[in-house]
C-alpha cells in the first residue's frame, strides 16, 4: 500500500534544504516578445499537419493540486485532484503499476515508448506526444529561436518513479523531458543540487541559474508543455506535456 498523500508531500518537502526553498524569481512573463510562426510537421507516411497552439491543462499542473493541501479539508481536495490527474494520465498514456486504475488502460507506458529526434538529439517518449515535440522543434527553427541554444543532452521516459509517496513523475508516462540536466538546475530538488554553485548564487531571475534561454520556455509552452521552472522545485531542465493530445494538430492533409 502506498503512503498517504500528506506523508508523501512531507517526505518530498523534507528533502528540500531551507535555503533552496527561497526560490529565484520566475521572470518568464517579462522580457521581449518571442516571435510566432504557423508551422506544419510531417507525420509517418509523409502526411503533413498544422500545429495548434494550446496550453497545459490546469488540473494536471503539479502546483495546482499540491497547493490544495493548505485549504480547509485540504487532504481530501489534494487526494481527489491527484487521483483525477493520475487517472487521466493512465487512460491517455498507460498504467504504471501501483498508481491509478489499471482498468483504464491495460498497457504500461513502456508499451507506447518510441524513439524520436529533437534538435539533433535522440530520446524516447510516449508516442502520443511526439507530434507536440515536433511542433516545438518546427517553431524553434522557424522563428530562429533554435539558434539561441544548442543542448548537448536530453532525457525522456523512465521506468522507475522518482517521486516519493503518492506522487508520480510524468517521466514514467513518457510525457516529460529533461534538457541538459548538468547545465539547467533544479535547486529545490534533492542533493546534490542545492550545493550547485548556481543554486547558491543570489540572482534576479531564475534564468540566471540555467543555460537554456527564456525563449525556449515560451515556445515549449505554446504547444501544451509546462515548464517545471514555474514550480516550487524550480526544475529548470524539465518540460512535461500537460495539454490535450487530441488538440496538438489542427488537421491533416495529403500534401507532400
Amino acid at each position: 500500500m502506498r503512503a498517504p498523500l500528506m506523508l508523501g508531500l512531507a517526505l518530498l518537502l523534507a528533502s528540500v534544504p531551507a535555503h533552496a526553498q527561497k526560490v529565484a524569481p520566475d521572470t518568464t512573463d517579462q522580457g521581449p516578445e518571442i516571435p510566432k510562426a504557423q508551422v506544419t510537421i510531417e507525420l509517418d507516411g509523409g502526411t503533413k499537419a498544422t500545429c495548434n497552439e494550446h496550453a497545459a491543462q490546469p488540473f494536471l499542473i503539479r502546483k495546482n493540486w499540491f497547493a490544495r493541501q493548505k485549504e480547509k479539508d485540504g487532504n481530501a481536495f489534494a487526494n481527489e485532484s491527484l487521483k483525477k490527474a493520475i487517472d487521466y494520465r493512465t487512460e491517455k498514456y498507460g498504467h504504471f503499476p501501483g498508481y491509478g486504475d489499471g482498468r483504464l488502460n491495460k498497457f504500461a507506458p513502456a508499451h507506447y515508448a518510441k524513439s524520436v529526434s529533437f534538435m539533433g538529439l535522440t530520446l524516447q517518449v510516449n508516442e502520443r506526444i511526439i507530434p507536440a515535440l515536433k511542433c516545438v522543434e518546427a517553431a524553434l527553427k522557424a522563428t530562429k529561436v533554435g539558434d539561441e541554444y544548442h543542448p548537448r543532452s536530453i532525457g525522456g521516459i523512465r521506468f522507475k518513479n522518482t517521486y516519493r509517496g503518492s506522487e508520480i513523475s510524468n517521466h514514467v508516462y513518457g510525457i516529460a523531458i529533461d534538457i541538459e540536466s548538468d547545465r539547467n538546475t533544479c535547486c529545490s530538488c534533492v542533493d546534490p543540487w542545492p550545493n550547485h554553485p548556481l543554486c547558491k548564487k543570489k540572482v534576479a531571475s531564475i534564468y540566471e541559474r540555467m543555460a537554456m534561454p527564456r525563449s525556449w520556455v515560451v515556445v515549449f509552452e505554446r504547444y501544451g508543455f509546462y515548464w517545471l521552472g514555474h514550480d516550487a522545485l524550480q526544475d529548470t531542465m524539465h518540460f512535461e506535456y500537460l495539454g490535450d493530445p487530441d488538440k496538438i494538430l489542427k488537421g491533416k492533409s495529403d500534401e507532400g
